[in-house]
Parts: C-alpha cells; sequence; structure tokens
C-alpha cells in the first residue's frame, strides 16, 4: 500500500445484560431460543402501546462511556431513525441522535489514542435469514428491542490489526464492568467499519462502510481486502464509490449490499412518547462509585507488582482470566510472575488445544495457587507440576495428589547418588562423550535419573553430582 495510508473507524454494538429489551418487559436474553419467541407489543409497535426506558440499560450506558472517558450529558433524549426493513415491523428505531449519552472519549491501544466521538442507546433490529435456494426470507423478532450500546470512533485507526486490538479492549472493558457478554460469536458484539484510502497528508476519502462482520478476524480480514481494493481504485484513476459493503466469508471479500443512506434519509426526530433523561451529579457518582477497576488500572497493577508488561497485558484484557489470577493470588504467597507464568503458558496451552475459557473447567483459584506454591518452594520439581496439571484442571487437590503418590521433591543428596551412579554406571559411552567435551550430552543422562525417580529428583542436584560421578566441571 506504498503512497497510501488507511482511515478506519468503528460503529460497536455491544448487546446489554439486562433482564428486558430497552423498551418493553420482553425478555432480553434470546440466544439459543426459538424463533419469535421474546417478543412484546411494544417490540411490534401495535397501535395503542407506549415504550418505557430500561433505567439499568441507562446506567450501564453511562458506566460504558465514562469507562471510555467520556464527557456524559447533563440532558439526553431519544429520536426515532425511519427503517425500511422487515426486521423491524414498526418502520422506526429508538436512537439517539444529537444528544448522545457520551461524548468526546478516547482509549489508549497499544501505546495510540483512538478517539470516542460518541456513545449512545438504542434497541436492536430482528433477524432476516435467507435460505439458500428460497424465493422467500424469514424474520425472528427475537432481538427486535434488544439493548444496545452504540460506539463510534473518530476515524484514528491506521490499520487491520489496530482495529483488531481496539476491539479486543472494548470487549474487555465491557465484561470488565459486568454490561455485556462482549461475546461476537452470539451476536452480542457487532462491528461495523468506515473504511477510506488516501495519501498522507491529503483530505479523507470516500469511505464505504462494511456490515455482517461476526468475529474480530473477519473484521481484520475484511479492512485487508478492503484497504487493497480501494487503493488499487486509485492508483487506476478511478473513484471509489460510496456504499453499504456486505463481507462474504468464505470467498473473503466485500459485496455491495446497497447505496450508502445519508443521514437525512433518517428522518431523525424526537420520541414523543419518552421524557428527556436528565443526569445529575448524584446518579453520576452513584455510576461512579459502583464500577469495577478497568482493565487498564489492572494492568498497572500487575506491572507494579513485578509482572512482566507481556504478562500483565494478557491478564489484565481478558475479563474471566484476571479475575481468577486475582482470586489465586489471594492464596498464595510466592512471586505473583510465576502464577502469570502458570495462567499464560501451561494452562493456556491446555485450553487452546481443548477449544475451551478457564471458566469451563474445575480448576480452582486455591488449588492453582497450591500447585504454583508447591513447585516455587521446591516441595515438588517442575516436571511433577507440570505432569499433575492436567488433573488438577479437573479439580483434582494438587496437595493431595502428591502426598498419596509420594511425589515429594528428593533433595536427599544420598538417595540421588545411588540413582546417578546406576545411570553413569550403564551408559559409558554417553560418559566418554562428556569427558571428551560434548557437555551437552549430560542432559541425556539426567533424562534418565529424572525418569527412574519419577520426576521427583532435583534437576539442579542431578546435574551436580551427574558432573561429579563422571570427574566433569557443572555446566
Amino acid at each position: 500500500m506504498s503512497g497510501f495510508e488507511a482511515v478506519v473507524g468503528l460503529e460497536v454494538h455491544l448487546h446489554l445484560k439486562t433482564h428486558s429489551k430497552m423498551f418493553s418487559p420482553a425478555p432480553a436474553e434470546y440466544f439459543g431460543d426459538g424463533p419469535n419467541t421474546h417478543v412484546h407489543a411494544i417490540d411490534l409497535g401495535l397501535p395503542g402501546v407506549l415504550p418505557s426506558v430500561n433505567a439499568r440499560a441507562v446506567d450501564y450506558g453511562i458506566m460504558f462511556a465514562l469507562a471510555l472517558g467520556c464527557e456524559i450529558a447533563p440532558w439526553t433524549q431519544f429520536h426515532r431513525k425511519s427503517y425500511f426493513y422487515p426486521d423491524m415491523p414498526k418502520n422506526y428505531q429508538i436512537s439517539q441522535y444529537d444528544r448522545p449519552l457520551g461524548r468526546n472519549g478516547y482509549l489508549e491501544v497499544a501505546g495510540e489514542r483512538i478517539g470516542i466521538k460518541r456513545v449512545h442507546l438504542e434497541e436492536d433490529a430482528g433477524k432476516s435469514m435467507h435460505p439458500k435456494g428460497a424465493t422467500y426470507s424469514l424474520i425472528d423478532l427475537n432481538r427486535a428491542g434488544a439493548p444496545l450500546i452504540e460506539m463510534v470512533t473518530e476515524p484514528d485507526i491506521r490499520s487491520p490489526e489496530q482495529a483488531r486490538l481496539f476491539l479486543s479492549h472494548i470487549r474487555s472493558i465491557a465484561q470488565a464492568l459486568g454490561i455485556s457478554d462482549a461475546n461476537p460469536e452470539e451476536g452480542k458484539m457487532r462491528a461495523d467499519v468506515n473504511v477510506s484510502v488516501r495519501r498522507p497528508g491529503e483530505a479523507l476519502g470516500t469511505k464505504v462502510e462494511i456490515k455482517n462482520l461476526n468475529s474480530f478476524k473477519s473484521v481484520a480480514r475484511a479492512l485487508e481486502f478492503e484497504i487493497r481494493r480501494q487503493t488499487e481504485l486509485l492508483r487506476q484513476g478511478r473513484r471509489v464509490e460510496q456504499a453499504t459493503l456486505g463481507w462474504d466469508e468464505a470467498a473473503g471479500k466485500t459485496y455491495v449490499m446497497r447505496v450508502k443512506e445519508g443521514e437525512s434519509d433518517y428522518r431523525y426526530f424526537p420520541e414523543p412518547d419518552l421524557p428527556p433523561l436528565r443526569i445529575d451529579q448524584a446518579w453520576l457518582e452513584r455510576i461512579k462509585a459502583a464500577m469495577p477497576e478497568l482493565p487498564a488500572q489492572k494492568y498497572a497493577r500487575y506491572l507494579a507488582s513485578g509482572i512482566r508488561p507481556y504478562d500483565a497485558e494478557i491478564l489484565a484484557y481478558n475479563a474471566s482470566l484476571s479475575r481468577f489470577f486475582d482470586q489465586a493470588l489471594e492464596r498464595y504467597e510466592g512471586n505473583p510472575q510465576s502464577l502469570a507464568n502458570w495462567l499464560n503458558a501451561d494452562i493456556a496451552g491446555y485450553l487452546n488445544e481443548r477449544g475451551l475459557e478457564i471458566h469451563d473447567t474445575r480448576l480452582t483459584p486455591q488449588n492453582l495457587a497450591k500447585l504454583a506454591g508447591l513447585q516455587e518452594r521446591g516441595d515438588i520439581t517442575s516436571r511433577v507440576a507440570k505432569d499433575l496439571l492436567a488433573e488438577v484442571m479437573e479439580g483434582a487437590d494438587p496437595e493431595k495428589l502428591v502426598d498419596e503418590r509420594g511425589l515429594k521433591a528428593v533433595v536427599d543428596a544420598e538417595a540421588i547418588r545411588a540413582l546417578v551412579e546406576k545411570v553413569v554406571a550403564a551408559n559409558p559411552q554417553v560418559v566418554e562423550q562428556i569427558k571428551g567435551g560434548k557437555a551437552q550430552a549430560i542432559n541425556a543422562l539426567l533424562g534418565q535419573v529424572m525418569r527412574q525417580s519419577k520426576g521427583t529428583a532435583q534437576p539442579d542436584l542431578v546435574r551436580q553430582l551427574l558432573a561429579e560421578a563422571i570427574g566433569v566441571t557443572p555446566a
């Protein structure tokens, strides 16, 4: 993309964890349930019905806006936005227009500040389904009226990877606050992408909006494709047409859905059935007092405790992992970095191999603290600790396993010396290699001693005793 740069802005929708929908008493949780089973007359816009505002959704919206450093509007109101698709049967969406809940926030991502233009509340549309080969479409209105936060960034993002990382941080904030599951696979976090291409220093180019992005990976792939497409058009001296595009995941390319509407096409006007909201200082202070520690604050705390930046970031920006880590840390008297190593290496590998999250296992913070403590104190060797991990992940108490199986580390030099002498006597060729200067060959003998001790011998002591038995200087 030499000579050109991408300019990207994101529109992020978060499905809020409330019991009822944004303006109706229908249940807001619908994932996995039968179609059209969570629909109220208000969602359908039937004659004579009146919406009412979900107070908890407003609290969540204020909380999220505060987490992004936004200015909170002291006076805000809802608007009707014309909507001409069958998944919203009343033909309008209740949203917020020129008086959003929050404005002018920001989020730091990898040292770069991404501006947050606005945060507002609205209701979701239903879902249209188009069976392959059919001449009809199906409508599921379970989602219609579900409470949403929409967050719009400034056009400050410059790469697909930066966009992916930004979305990951937003998900972490929403989960840490407890306001949304923010799970893209369940449609509880969706992102639309606005992207244009220009030569550095020039005015903004013609942007397109990309929809139907159901994962962070899809966002990155769609941006990569669209940036290449627009760059090639501009190099050929052709124009980029403003439009709304869809993303074909299988084909790996965008396609035109419709010519982009302008703001005037939505015909916003104040919602006549809902009064304005006045957010006073007492309301704000109540919300601030209820806010938990944010990922950026966790990151700073982890760094201060001596955890390496790489590990601190992984832990801080994963809500379930950081919660688990903090609970284990309360029960752990060793080095916090050692505990972080377990979570970010061995346990992460176990989870990735099985496609699990930590809350899907029977591992408890207490048992992790016990396992890490046993190893750090030298009560068991690292090999024994790793061998026990699978059982501990299934809920076993590591201290009981060690006691029942006699797995405590052997530090008695005489007991280990007998194993060393046996292994040395059985491997004269390897001994000659070591004496001849091939120092690394001692690892083969070390492995044999460890196997015969069932992993309970201290490796450093074994290495020392092997060197003494062979008559060389320990490496």
